[in-house]
Parts: C-alpha cells; sequence; structure tokens
C-alpha cells in the first residue's frame, strides 16, 4: 500500500490538525525531537505505520490506534 493511503477516520490533533494519511503520521513523527522519537510510544507507532504501508489491511487500523495512543501518552491529543 502506498503512504499516501488515507486512515478510516483521520487522527485528530489537540492543535485541530488532522492526520489524514500514513505519510501525514510519519511526517508528524520525523518533526517530532529526536528523543521524544526514540520513546517507546513512537517506536510502536513507527513500527506499526510501517507496517501498514507494506502490508495494508488491518495494519492501518493499527497504524492509527498507535498514532492515538503515542499522542495521548505525549499529551498532544485533543
Amino acid at each position: 500500500m502506498p503512504w499516501s493511503t488515507a486512515f478510516d477516520d483521520p487522527v485528530r490533533m489537540g492543535d485541530k490538525r488532522k492526520l489524514l494519511t500514513l505519510q501525514d503520521a510519519a511526517d508528524y513523527i520525523m518533526q517530532l525531537p529526536e528523543d521524544t522519537q526514540h520513546a517507546a510510544h513512537w517506536q510502536t507507532a513507527i513500527e506499526t505505520l510501517i507496517n501498514a504501508a507494506e502490508m495494508g489491511g488491518g495494519w492501518v487500523m493499527f497504524a492509527r490506534i498507535a498514532m492515538l495512543r503515542a499522542l495521548n501518552a505525549d499529551g498532544r491529543s485533543g
């Protein structure tokens, strides 16, 4: 599946932004400070995004959930 694959429901951010695709989520993570990216919850999000891009199917849903969990862990979701 391409990185442009959309989530079934957008990942809503605390600042009213939305992550619509796997690429949006990956770009967001890449903009985080490096030490933040290495936190376990962000590493899980990265791994599930890669699996979603490579295999599709249910991995897209798992990637969305992992993003929501990581954002909640950092207090960044709304």
